[in-house]
């Protein structure tokens, strides 16, 4: 008897311990919880958030091949392909896997797209798909009016100067807050995120002589139109 009531004791006592460690105390669950969502979109249709591999960001500051030597191991570039490469491919790399990471980038903005082109430019806007503007240009040029879109949009934060006009947030969260600021920081819109309806978009009207807008939560703007 004594032994089978301390094993119940054993169990409760772990029991209460998992409990306690799961609800967390350090509010770290509750806190990401308040951060911009990315569209849902984004990532149904990419699964790998991090970068491609080899990273396609800015061209590489030390030696590179020159374009005489951009040749894959096995059979040829295409011109486009070798005009995506100048400049780009580090001296020891393989020309072949930079290729591969702005295939990749383009891979992922054509998924992204087919589901919600908003979410696609989205990510450009936010910075989450490294090297993109490059690859879309000599890679995926079908690509390109969502460039076009992303480009004229801005990320969630502080946005100094913008262009006035309605904009559209690109995110599934309801905390999206923003203000628009004249030059002595006087308020002079403001919104948050609650919409007429569900599926609708949270917009904001940037008025002419807006200094400064700034948005909390909502992860990155784009043109209503």
């Amino acid at each position: 008897m004594y032994r089978r009531s301390a094993a119940a004791a054993a169990l409760l006592t772990a029991a209460l311990t998992l409990t306690a460690c799961s609800s967390g105390g350090d509010g770290k669950a509750d806190s990401s919880a308040a951060k911009p969502k990315p569209p849902a979109a984004s990532s149904v249709a990419d699964p790998a958030d991090a970068p491609a591999t080899p990273p396609v960001d800015a061209k590489p500051t030390g030696p590179v091949l020159p374009d005489a030597k951009l040749t894959p191991k096995t059979g040829s570039f295409t011109p486009t392909e070798k005009k995506y490469l100048s400049g780009r491919v580090p001296e020891k790399m393989d020309p072949a896997a930079v290729l591969q990471g702005g295939q990749e980038a383009c891979q992922r903005v054509q998924r992204t797209a087919k589901h919600d082109k908003d979410a696609a430019a989205g990510s450009i806007v936010a910075g989450e798909i490294p090297g993109v503007k490059d690859a879309i240009n000599y890679l995926c040029p079908d690509q390109k009016p969502v460039l076009a879109v992303a480009e004229k949009g801005f990320p969630d934060g502080t946005k100094e100067s913008p262009a006035p006009g309605t904009y559209r947030a690109v995110t599934q969260g309801t905390a999206c807050t923003w203000e628009a600021k004249g030059k002595d920081g006087s308020s002079l819109a403001s919104g948050m995120g609650t919409v007429a309806k569900a599926g609708d978009k949270v917009t904001a009207t940037i008025p002419a002589g807006t200094a400064q807008f700034v948005s909390t939560g909502c992860y990155a703007w784009i043109p209503a139109s």
